[in-house]
């Protein structure tokens, strides 16, 4: 790290936090924000993208302390928590103070917290937009901020967020440097690297869409009416596989509530995380699976970007994602930085295309995996009574009408 050219204190916070060596984009983006150039780089998932703008951007601070120093920005409320862990671990020798501004807490207090002028705010789009239209004092604290960083920027850019970052930016000095990180390049990011001409640096070490070399990943074909009963096989035979801890990806929010109750019916100790749930209990759910409390955590595509979690042996899709970049980025979440890892799905008769489309894109074949059925399907009555329980549950648990209510409010 020593070489990047940071200083001395940035050196000796990475060593104690265990960072080595600087992972390729980190050895190429670090110096060229030194040198105040916008830069874009592209990464892997997993390839330490955070400390690639967060360490320059503290040396910088350290230089000349004042608030707002940095604008982070980024798609989803778990991954600003997670980078406000990552700056505040980065920047403890500098008493960093960050500020997380996210929908769902209370905006009166963010606004408060702006007021007092943080180094550094990671917000998302939404809410930024929302505080800096809606208080005329907002605008003043953004008023000398000299970074913008794009975390996950292909997805910040998706065409869902454009008019709040138009507002947004509108607030924030030209004079600027913007950094756009990102694990995939879009249509988007390809405009913007086209229209920043010479001015920024551009880092690729994307090729296209790519699973890491130590992740095994295989699929179980199972007959669509049996998937729980294979799943609750697979989840059943993890300890024995020496396997801590599992994500299992569903595509709805309401799959997602479902086999959390079966699991808890069938004594399986799980965490859920997906839109429908409060900020805070995401958060908790998070932070109990994180700290290893509860060894599965079941996810909608919500979850799936930029959460780190070191001990995740085992990611199971139980519903196959439309896009293969999902798929991409689901895998994600085990076998990072180096380490091993394995990725089941479970494929019914209606995801063979699926499963097809995401071969071409990562352009390896996924390996079958043979269950031997009869062991699998004696758990069979077992899990369709807990299924019958767990419907009920939920039914009782006015799950379809908190998901009505959401509907209306969107």
């Amino acid at each position: 790290f020593e070489d990047l050219g940071l200083s001395e204190w940035a050196v000796q916070t990475c060593r104690e936090l265990g960072m080595k060596r600087p992972t390729p984009v980190q050895q190429h983006c670090v110096p060229q924000i030194l040198k105040g150039k916008d830069v874009m780089g592209l990464a892997q998932t997993g390839s330490g993208k955070t400390a690639a703008f967060a360490l320059p951007i503290l040396h910088k601070l350290a230089e000349n302390p004042y608030g707002v120093f940095a604008l982070v920005i980024t798609p989803t409320r778990e991954l600003a928590f997670q980078l406000a862990e990552q700056f505040r671990a980065l920047g403890s020798p500098l008493h960093l103070r960050c500020t997380v501004v996210v929908g769902g807490m209370d905006m009166i207090s963010q606004a408060q917290a702006l007021m007092q002028r943080p180094h550094v705010v990671i917000a998302t789009p939404g809410r930024i937009k929302a505080l800096l239209t809606g208080n005329p004092d907002i605008p003043k604290v953004l008023s000398k901020t000299r970074f913008l960083v794009l975390d996950e920027a292909d997805r910040v850019l998706d065409v869902g967020f454009e008019e709040e970052l138009r507002a947004v930016f509108q607030f924030l000095p030209t004079e600027r440097q913007t950094l756009l990180f990102s694990a995939t390049m879009t249509g988007d990011l390809r405009a913007l690297h086209e229209l920043s001409g010479d001015r920024a640096y551009f880092y690729e070490a994307y090729e296209g869409f790519k699973t890491v070399e130590s992740l095994k990943q295989k699929y179980i074909f199972v007959p669509e009416n049996v998937k729980d009963v294979y799943l609750m096989h697979v989840v059943s035979t993890m300890e024995d596989n020496g396997i801590r801890s599992a994500i299992i990806f569903v595509s709805t929010c309401r799959t997602c509530h479902l086999l959390s109750l079966l699991l808890e019916e069938l004594g399986s100790e799980a965490v859920a995380l997906h839109s429908l749930k409060t900020q805070s209990s995401r958060l908790a759910a998070v932070h109990r699976f994180k700290s290893g409390q509860v060894p599965i955590l079941l996810a909608t595509d919500v979850a799936s970007r930029g959460l780190d979690i070191p001990t995740v042996d085992l990611v199971i899709n139980y519903d196959i994602p439309r896009y293969p970049r999902d798929y991409v980025h689901r895998v994600g979440r085990t076998a990072r930085a180096g380490r091993g890892g394995q990725a089941m799905s479970l494929v019914t008769q209606y995801d063979v295309e699926l499963v097809h489309d995401i071969e071409a894109v990562i352009g390896k074949q996924i390996e079958a995996y043979h269950c031997k059925e009869n062991e699998v399907l004696k758990g069979i009555t077992k899990v369709y009574k807990a299924k019958r329980m767990a419907t009920m549950k939920m039914v009782d648990g006015g799950f379809e009408e908190k998901a009505k209510e959401r509907k209306e409010m969107k």
